[in-house]
This record gives C-alpha cells, sequence and structure tokens, in this order.
C-alpha cells in the first residue's frame, strides 16, 4: 500500500473507465474531489454507486462529457440529472446489485472507498457501509482508499487488508451525519399502528425517516426483538439499552444486529464502533430473501409514494419522475411473507402534503411498481390497518378506503364501484 496525496491516487482513474464509489454516509467526499478535479482529461467516466450522501458534482451538466452517472438509487444530489437525462439509473433489487459486480455484467475498474484507520493486524474496516461495497472491492482492478480516525471499526463482512489497496490517502473529515426532523402526530400514530402489530420475539427490518423511528418509539414495551435489515438509525440504539432488543429468537446471526449500511448521528457511529453485537454484511445475504425468512416472525416495514386500490404499490416515482430507487422493498417483503408469523408492512401517510390522497383508485400515469398487489398484506395509514391478504380486488378496495383520509373517501367509493361494477 502506497500512502499518497489524492491527486496521486486519481491518477490511476483513465478515459472510459467504470468507477465504483461507496455510498452513503461512508461516501468518499476527497477522493471524489480529486477526480472531479481531472475533469479536463478524462472523457466518459462511468461512475456507479448507491446513493451518496453531499453534492454530487460530477452529475452536472459542466461535466457530462468527462463523466456519466449510472446509479443504483436516486437520491436528492442526483435527482434534477437522472430526470433531465444527463444521468441513468438501473433499477435492481439491492439484493442482486452485487451479482452485477460478481457475473462480470458491470465489471469495475476503480473502486473509491472510506475505511477506518488499519489495526494492529493491518485491517482497515468498511465503517458505516459494507452493503454492495465489499463485492465491488473483491471484484475491481483497482482499490484507493481514504483512511479516516473517524471511520468506525464495525463487525461483520467489511474487513479489507491494507495489502489489497492501490493507493491510499489520509483524511481527516466528519462522516456525514443525518438527523430525522421532529415526528408529526400522523407520523406518531402510524408508528403506534405499526407496533401493534409487532409481537413479542419479532425480528424487525426498517429503515430511515419519520415513520420507521415512530415504530421504534412505539416499542418499548415489547420483548425479545430482533434486527436483520438493509440498514438501520438511532432508534434502535435505546431499544437495545431498555433490554427490548435482545436477537435471541433470530436464527441468523442470533443476539446480533445485523444490517448491510447505517444512517444517522455521531452516536449511533460510536454505538456500532467495535461492538459485538453489530454485524454489518454483505448486501447480498442480508436482502436474500432465503436468508431473511428463517427468521421468525419477520417485520418489514417498508413506506410507498402512492398505492391503488388493487394494492399496488408505488415506491420509487411520482408518475414518471424517478423519486428514489426499488432499494431492499421487495427482498423484505418477500421475506417476511414467507418468515413463520411474519407480517409484511407497507405505512405511509394518507395525504401528501398537497392534501392529495396517496391512496389512489389508479396510480398516477407512467408510474412504477415496485411491490406488486400479489405480494402485498398489511397497509397502515394514520387512520388504521387494513389486511390485503386473500382478498378480492372489491374487498382490497374497501379495506384501503376505509383507511384513506375521510376527505377523499367518497371519491374513492364511486372510483371503486364505478371499477367494479358492485361495490
Amino acid at each position: 500500500m502506497k500512502i499518497v496525496n489524492a491527486e496521486e491516487a486519481l491518477s490511476v482513474v483513465k478515459s472510459g473507465d467504470r468507477v465504483f464509489v461507496q455510498g452513503a454516509a461512508a461516501t468518499p467526499h476527497s477522493l471524489i474531489k480529486a477526480l472531479i478535479d481531472r475533469h479536463e482529461e478524462l472523457k466518459q467516466v462511468e461512475i456507479i454507486h448507491l446513493h451518496t450522501e453531499g453534492e454530487a458534482e460530477y452529475a452536472q451538466e459542466k461535466y457530462q462529457e468527462s463523466f456519466h452517472l449510472n446509479s443504483f438509487f436516486v437520491g436528492a444530489n442526483v435527482r434534477k440529472s437522472v430526470n433531465s437525462g444527463l444521468s441513468d439509473y438501473i433499477p435492481i433489487f439491492l439484493s442482486e446489485i452485487p451479482s452485477l459486480f460478481s457475473k462480470n455484467i458491470l465489471p469495475v475498474d476503480v473502486a473509491l472507498i472510506h475505511v477506518s484507520l488499519p489495526d494492529r493486524h493491518g485491517f482497515c474496516s468498511l465503517g458505516v457501509s459494507v452493503d454492495i461495497t465489499i463485492t465491488a472491492i473483491k471484484n475491481a482492478k483497482y482499490i484507493i482508499a481514504q483512511m479516516n480516525p473517524n471511520m468506525p471499526r464495525v463487525h461483520g463482512d467489511g474487513f479489507i487488508h491494507v495489502s489489497k489497496f492501490d493507493a491510499a490517502v489520509r483524511v481527516n473529515d466528519e462522516i456525514g451525519t443525518h438527523v430525522n426532523p421532529d415526528m408529526t402526530d400522523v407520523e406518531k400514530k402510524i408508528g403506534q399502528y405499526c407496533a401493534e402489530l409487532i409481537e413479542d420475539g419479532s425480528t424487525l427490518q426498517m429503515g430511515i425517516g419519520a415513520i420507521p423511528d415512530a415504530v421504534l418509539k412505539s416499542l418499548s414495551n415489547h420483548r425479545k426483538l430482533g434486527i436483520h435489515t438493509e440498514m438501520f438509525s438511532d432508534g434502535v440504539i435505546e431499544l437495545v439499552e431498555k433490554g427490548v432488543i435482545t436477537g435471541e429468537y433470530k436464527k441468523v446471526y442470533p443476539g446480533k444486529i445485523v444490517s448491510g449500511f447505517v444512517s444517522g448521528s455521531r452516536k449511533l457511529f460510536d454505538f456500532i464502533d467495535d461492538n459485538p453485537i453489530v454485524a454489518m454484511l454483505d448486501i447480498s445475504f442480508v436482502n436474500n430473501t432465503a436468508v431473511i425468512r428463517k427468521n421468525p416472525k419477520v417485520v418489514a416495514i417498508n413506506s410507498a409514494i402512492e398505492i391503488d386500490l388493487t394494492g399496488q404499490v408505488c415506491a420509487d416515482t411520482i408518475g414518471t419522475y424517478q423519486f428514489s430507487g426499488v432499494g431492499g422493498q421487495m427482498d423484505f417483503i418477500r421475506g417476511a411473507s414467507l418468515s413463520e408469523g411474519g407480517k409484511p408492512i407497507i405505512a405511509l401517510p394518507s395525504m401528501t402534503s398537497k392534501g392529495v390522497s396517496r391512496i389512489a383508485s389508479v396510480l398516477k400515469s407512467g408510474a412504477d411498481v415496485v411491490t406488486t398487489r400479489a405480494h402485498v398484506q398489511y397497509v397502515v395509514t394514520e387512520y388504521g390497518v387494513a389486511n390485503l391478504y386473500g382478498k378480492n380486488l372489491r374487498e382490497r378496495a374497501k379495506e384501503l378506503i376505509t383507511i384513506a383520509h375521510p376527505s377523499h373517501r367518497e371519491q374513492l367509493y364511486k372510483d371503486a364501484f364505478e371499477r367494479f361494477k358492485k361495490f
């Protein structure tokens, strides 16, 4: 391993290369900046990643001759670029992204990663983001690391020996934190309804945001819960400290919190640092439906942009506008369905901030379906719980209308009657 400056480290990148960038809170900003600084001498460098934090300058129009983003997820920092046609989006289940690297479908020329300082044995940790990164590293021709004393050392799959690095850059950057806004009354109510569906001994999957946090806040009186999830945030810490989360009933990594990445505050990063109850693993394992289903009573809580009266879930587009990505929703919805006593849940507010019903007669024109109506079971809004499992189309519509916002129910009833002829 050579310790060099960022400019020298990035000199290995050449025109036409495919460059993988580690994402989320582990986004390697120093390496990205050095890559952008070379834009005048580079042409058609393809950049691939999941969601990244901070400004994604390489996706801006002024760099379109030098860089082209081909993203597995559409975050706020690249949303404009993707929807304007400057960048591209690859729809794919999160669990299957690593196979794009291992099967040489998307060969990786250079991997830019962000790691902890090496331990006394020479091993660095991928820290807050193992997910798809570990497979990208295994299949990359060149590995460039920025080593940071602020990156936590996390147990699991994310260790890589310094001998694997073609170059390394020392930085002392703060790891990007994420703080959710205060929960609204609507989100608190949704959290309470979801919590009522969760039995003691359940294994939980939930993401980041106000609704997952609201669910966790409502679980203080539960017992012996486990965590097997693609990501988690600060809300888990209090439940661990209270003894609510023990993981003792889990079949896969019992007693451990299994995840692919984390996003949250510095307190969260300190919590996972060298904590043996946390296992950050390859996402092709974490999100594998066959693995998920082995755990008992898996409760998967995911959100949506809108859901129609038959149960089709649109989770990543607003009409034709690409808002986010497929992610791991279907991995866990199906995994929870197949788990003994499992419960897949779609949780969403009944209306948008502009008063548009999120339970729709039909999805917006051009909207994409992430979770099909055949996969959906529980749908939760602030007005209650709809159980669609085993119900026909008319029954589903009735269930969903009862949890829609009251101001939209009359129109939904009319639309349902017109569609199903009798209601």
